[in-house]
């Protein structure tokens, strides 16, 4: 066809838009920025549940863009009608809203680029298609759903590369009275690219974390807009990345292959190439095979977002674990600064992952543990009422019945060089502090922590009644219990004990022992005497009371 053929045709298709291409460039002008800001987008199509591969994927758009002084947008990507899941939008921004990603533009977002849904973006679309028609870079394709079925029988049979090109894109060079005549058949049809690639030339693309690619170029008429006439997300991707001025696009590397179009749609549409930033699968050891696999939502727990929202797995730490997967060298800097943010962190693209980035529990754990030690008793209490209040509203009663006991509980052992690991999760300290509360404890069977010994109730009575003093300093408390064990036939030291241990009876550890055991149902817990003078002595007696109702007296 002639340009004015051409000009005819794209009129003939689109005979009512409201606007021209340049209406949209001067529409959504360049963005005020500081030099090296980059503009990312989360753009999740709304076909599915959100997964810990798209909480990477989001947070790395955000910290890449908050460290530039960039902005960061949510876009919702419906292009595909068919597939949407009914709550799937509202899915995307509460699980973002509620593990703290938090875009400032977008979708629910203040912003001046939008609509930040793709389905409200079609007549914006159809413009740019218009105009790859009148340049000679798009045509109307009337191949049946049933030709295209038979073509890609016959490439498998032949072993060729599958889709519509060459001789097998049969309505390329149609003429303008031919389209006509479809038209006025009312023949359905969908427009295609007008592919210029010749795929015995090579494309170079320089990937930000996996570094130079080379693909042949691309050389399908792949469809631009499907017979609805809304766009595939390959046309609406590369539109919408140039008119919001996105400058990085950081997704999962199953999109690697599909860079040569993107580059090419790029191109013709006249646009400067975003830069592209693919990220490695999240893999993980098979338990059954040994194998090596990505992460799955059939096999796996940690796959769903649910599993760490209902674990009490604390957002920040989970941050920080995709801040580890985000930057190999992040763990590292992260446990010698004890004082840091991950906002004071550096995030650089060369120091992510190039192949799979194995998901490891034990570092997950690790890492939580880090974080509740940096925290104080008052903020892991606070926490774990906000999650209580959610998830066991039962124990949240008793969070908030026993509050000061609580804080004071939780902030045993903080202070010191080396803070107490003992919590993963907010689920844990119902476990691990239960001793905390008396209405738990009373209910706790005391052989569930592996004490098997029946210890001497009168020996901890006669300390608790006549040598125990709360009023002084640990080492004091220490002293005392030294003298007393001396007293009763103890030795002072456990190295003592194992020089002779013929002349004694045990050691002050012992001791300390049966004491921990008749207070707290455990053989180990946080500092001891800091747990005694919480408690009080009438609660200690209380409880070795309640220790000899039930493994003396019965």
């Amino acid at each position: 066809m002639t340009k004015e053929e051409r000009k005819e045709l794209a009129e003939l298709l689109f005979p009512n838009l409201k606007h021209d291409r340049d209406y949209y460039e001067k529409k959504y002008p360049e963005r005020n920025l500081p030099a090296g800001a980059m503009v990312t987008r989360y753009g999740p199509s709304p076909t599915g549940y959100v997964h810990l591969g798209n909480l990477l994927s989001a947070f790395a758009d955000m910290v890449y863009a908050n460290q530039t002084g960039g902005k960061f947008f949510l876009r919702i990507e419906d292009t595909d009608q068919k597939r949407l899941v009914e709550g799937g939008i509202d899915n995307i921004v509460s699980v973002l809203h509620d593990f703290k990603i938090l875009p400032n533009e977008g979708y629910t977002f203040a912003g001046e680029y939008g609509p930040y849904q793709q389905s409200e973006r079609t007549e914006i679309y159809q413009t740019y298609i218009k105009d790859l028609i009148i340049k000679g870079y798009a045509y109307p394709c009337f191949i049946t759903e049933e030709e295209e079925a038979a073509i890609k029988e016959e490439q498998e049979i032949n072993k060729t590369k599958i889709g519509i090109y060459g001789v097998y894109a049969t309505d390329r060079d149609l003429s303008l009275d031919e389209v006509k005549e479809h038209l006025n058949n009312n023949d359905t049809y969908v427009i295609r690219l007008k592919s210029p690639g010749d795929p015995s030339k090579e494309v170079e693309i320089e990937d930000c974390i996996k570094g130079k690619l080379k693909f042949p170029e691309h050389n399908v008429d792949t469809i631009l807009l499907k017979k609805d006439k809304t766009p595939t997300y390959h046309l609406a991707h590369a539109i919408d990345d140039h008119l919001m001025h996105t400058t990085h696009v950081i997704r999962g590397d199953e999109w690697v292959s599909s860079l040569p179009l993107h580059i090419q749609l790029f191109e013709i549409l006249g646009f400067e190439p975003v830069k592209y930033a693919h990220i490695a699968p999240i893999t993980i050891k098979d338990r059954e095979t040994g194998n090596i696999r990505k992460i799955s939502k059939r096999k796996d727990p940690w796959f769903g977002v649910k599993y760490y929202d209902e674990n009490g797995i604390p957002i920040e730490a989970l941050h920080l674990y995709l801040a580890t997967i985000t930057n190999t060298n992040f763990e590292e800097w992260y446990l010698q600064n004890s004082d840091k943010q991950i906002s004071d962190f550096t995030f650089s693209f060369d120091k992510q992952a190039i192949g799979g980035t194995s998901f490891d529990e034990d570092k997950l754990v690790n890492l939580c543990k880090t974080y509740f030690s940096r925290k104080s008793g008052e903020e892991v209490y606070e926490e774990t009422l906000t999650w209580a209040l959610k998830h066991d509203k039962e124990y949240a009663e008793d969070l908030l019945a026993n509050k000061d006991d609580m804080i004071q509980f939780l902030g045993i052992e903080k202070d010191g060089p080396r803070p107490r690991k003992d919590i993963s999760k907010y689920s844990d300290v119902k476990e691990e502090f239960s001793y905390a509360i008396d209405s738990i404890f009373e209910k706790e069977d005391y052989k569930k922590n592996e004490s098997e010994k029946i210890y001497d109730i009168n020996l901890v009575l006669d300390y608790i009644n006549n040598y125990l003093d709360l009023t002084v300093n640990n080492e004091e408390w220490f002293n005392r219990v030294k003298e007393f064990a001396n007293i009763n036939g103890y030795a002072a030291s456990p190295k003592d004990y194992k020089k002779e241990p013929e002349n004694y009876k045990g050691h002050v550890g012992d001791i300390c022992e049966a004491i921990r055991v008749m207070i707290t149902g455990r053989l180990k817990s946080p500092d001891l005497y800091s747990i005694m003078k919480i408690l009080g002595k009438d609660r200690i007696v209380k409880r070795i009371k309640m220790y000899e109702n039930k493994y003396i007296k019965k």
